[in-house]
Order: C-alpha cells, then structure tokens, then sequence
C-alpha cells in the first residue's frame, strides 16, 4: 500500500506581476506528493468565492481529494501579494484574515490523521487562534509529524513554534529560517550549532536545511548529509523549497538512505526551479530525465 500524508494549512493564489498562480505550502507539497504517486489529504479552506471555486477547479484537475478542504461563507479565499524582484529570493505580502485562519476540527480530521503515514504542518496555518486550536488536536496522534517552519514575517510567533516543536519529529527550515531560530535560541548561526541545541531540547529526530541554489543539507542526530543541488535553467523559486520537502517525504517513507533522500530531493526542488509557479504539472520520470 502506498504512504498516506496529510497536509494542514493554506491555499491560496500567488499573484505576480504576471497573474495569479495557486499556491501556498500545504497545497503545493500535497500536489507534489500526489504526482508523486503518494495519497494525500489536504486539510484547508477557501471562501465561497469566485476565486475560492477557482481553486478547488484546480484541485479538481489534479484529482485531488478534496473531502477535508472546508469552504467558509464569513472569509475570503487566501491572495498572497508577491514580490519579484530578486526571482531567487521572493517576498510576500499575506492577507489576513482568511478562510484558512478559521479551519474547523471534525471527527472525521481526526480518523484520517491518526491513520495516516506522516502529517504536514507550518507557521502559517497556525498564526490564528481559530486554525491553531484545531491543529494542535490533530497533532496529539503519534502519526510521523513534519514541520514546515516556512517563516513570513510578521505571521509567525515563536511562542507558537516552540510549542509545535514540542510535537516535531522532522523539522525543515531554511538558511534565513536558521538564522532566525539561531537568534531566538541563541546558538550558533551554524548547522550544527542551532541542530545540536535542537536535538538536545526537543523530540525533534531529522531537521533538513534547504539552500536555495546551493543544495541542502540533512542533520540526523549529530550526522550531518549534505549536498551541492543541482545546476539548472533557473526561473523562479516559488514553490523549489515546497518540492524539496516533498521528494524528501516520498524517499523517507521509502525508507530509504539519507543520501539517496537528499539527492532525489534536490533533484525534484531543482525541477520546479525551471518551472513557472509552485505547481507545475510533471511525471517522476520527467524530473530524473531532465535533472543529472
């Protein structure tokens, strides 16, 4: 039987100069994993909205489960102004309240999470108290438990993320985000300097560290893997991070090597990289064609 993940957070549209693009971390890592060949479960929401229908169209043509994705009358659908400016380094503007700040608990969640091979989660879904009350529930089942740190400032509080910590068996953050959690620790702006603290001070069992174009690194209990990435035709970088984390879900629940984890992980991140947008439309079979 295939690894089931389940994912809790935002949904969203990115709008770029452009246009606007379907986005957001959970949604993202889920369409991943999904083309992927892994079952996944979303949990999120959208208003009752045009721009909500138009979301959930797009899932739709994914064939994506949409069974615990909730659609709020009271909230808009997520929008999410980006910068683009330095394509390797986005900025975004999140508007709040949204739909996905009042995520509602069901019974139903709960089956499905305690069934579940590994449950997804972030900052974001949890910066309201409404999403945060309902997460917090979900994460009480002993299911494999990865957090996406996925800092955006100002949406994030680290009196929230130590607690959520408390509950993390994978961490994954970035070079910024290490920087951030080094401060706030006051440890070492280093890998093994913010990751040995961690270690020590949570239940935390991997915590992976993306790079951008500079590959990744994998500290597992005070072994460090690390790897260079791969060299590619760079578009934008929405979404590389979200890809990364998922090749990585796929290989682990595989069970296999931490350095076969990582390579097929930049190798997926690189993929997305020379694509427009966090979702682009892809077979595994493409990503190990076009990434050597």
């Amino acid at each position: 039987m295939s690894d089931t993940v389940v994912l809790f957070g935002e949904m969203l549209w990115d709008c770029l100069p452009t246009g606007a693009v379907p986005g957001g971390a959970p949604m993202n890592v889920a369409l991943h994993l999904h083309q992927l060949g892994l079952p996944t479960q979303l949990i999120s929401a959208v208003g009752k909205d045009a721009d909500g229908e138009k979301l959930l169209d797009f899932l739709r043509s994914f064939n994506l489960p949409l069974d615990l994705v909730q659609v709020l009358e009271q909230h808009p659908t997520s929008q999410v102004i980006v910068d683009t400016r330095d394509p390797e380094n986005m900025r975004y503007d999140i508007v709040k309240p949204v739909a996905w700040d009042f995520l509602a608990w069901s019974p139903e969640q709960d089956r499905i999470v305690e069934a579940a091979d590994a449950f997804l989660f972030g900052t974001l879904g949890a910066r309201h108290p409404e999403s945060l009350a309902t997460l917090l529930k979900l994460l009480r089942h002993p299911t494999l438990r990865i957090f996406d740190a996925n800092l955006r400032p100002p949406h994030y509080s680290f009196a929230v993320i130590e607690m959520l910590l408390g509950y993390t068996d994978i961490l994954k953050i970035n070079e910024e985000e290490l920087e951030v959690f080094a401060e706030h620790f006051g440890t070492e702006a280093t890998i093994t300097g913010l990751c040995g603290y961690l270690d020590q001070h949570y239940p935390i069992s991997i915590i992976c560290i993306t790079r951008g174009s500079k590959g990744a690194a994998i500290y597992q209990k005070g072994t460090l893997v690390e790897h260079p990435g791969y060299k590619v035709a760079f578009q934008d970088s929405i979404g590389a991070g979200d890809a990364f984390l998922s090749g990585f879900i796929k290989m682990y629940l595989a069970e296999k090597s931490p350095e076969e984890i990582i390579d097929f992980a930049c190798k997926l991140g690189g993929y997305v990289a020379t694509q427009k947008g966090g979702a682009p439309r892809y077979t595994e079979q493409d990503v190990l064609r076009e990434i050597r």
